[in-house]
């Protein structure tokens, strides 16, 4: 699929919305592609989204490990190729092992994660999914990693679902081409083999 939105140049930005562009490209494997090539075309919001990514990225409360985790999670589910695709790598350095990238990719409950690997999983699917958290599992949650932290992690999966929105609505490819990271399911199916 083509994408639908030409790449935007630094060269191409008006002056004022160039101080944004500088702080994305400080932290942008993607310089200004990805999600931020979107963004850009309403400068306010790409501001506000930025402070906000860079919160959820760099200074939240959750390990980085189990923060990359929520994100392929919710590539996961919404097919979004090219959330999977920037995220997969940083999730590695962060820890996250192969063997349970590789059961999440091919949309299973990953059989090795570790228990607040598990714990994380639970969360965001049923919180994706169901749109809902059940009582004993937010306590769970919070007993294990503390309000703030299931807080951040909370919102992280709802920004991560905009996110997709996002890549997906706009088409955003894998650069130079590359290879879909994701077979493409049906959001039945996602559900079905997610919450087994």
């Amino acid at each position: 699929m083509p994408e639908r939105l030409a790449q935007l140049t630094y060269a191409s930005l008006a002056p004022e919305v160039r101080p944004l562009a500088d702080d994305i490209l400080k932290v942008s494997s993607a310089a200004l592609g990805g999600p931020y090539n979107a963004l850009l075309r309403s400068p306010e919001m790409a501001r506000r989204c930025f402070d906000f990514l860079d919160y959820l990225r760099f200074r939240t409360s959750v390990n980085k490990r189990l923060n990359e985790f929520a994100i392929l999670i919710q590539a996961r589910i919404s097919n979004a190729q090219y959330e999977w695709w920037a995220h997969e790598i940083i999730a590695r350095k962060a820890g996250l092992s192969d063997a349970v990238m590789d059961d999440l990719r091919a949309c299973r409950r990953p059989t090795s994660m570790q228990a607040d690997e598990a714990l994380v999983y639970d969360y965001c699917v049923q919180l994706s999914l169901n749109h809902r958290v059940p009582d004993a599992l937010w306590q769970k949650a919070v007993d294990a990693m503390g309000e703030q932290a299931v807080v951040d992690l909370t919102v992280l999966s709802g920004t991560y679902v905009m996110v997709s929105m996002l890549l997906n609505a706009t088409q955003v490819g894998i650069p130079n081409g590359g290879a879909l990271p994701l077979e493409v399911l049906h959001p039945i199916d996602i559900r079905e083999r997610l919450l087994q």
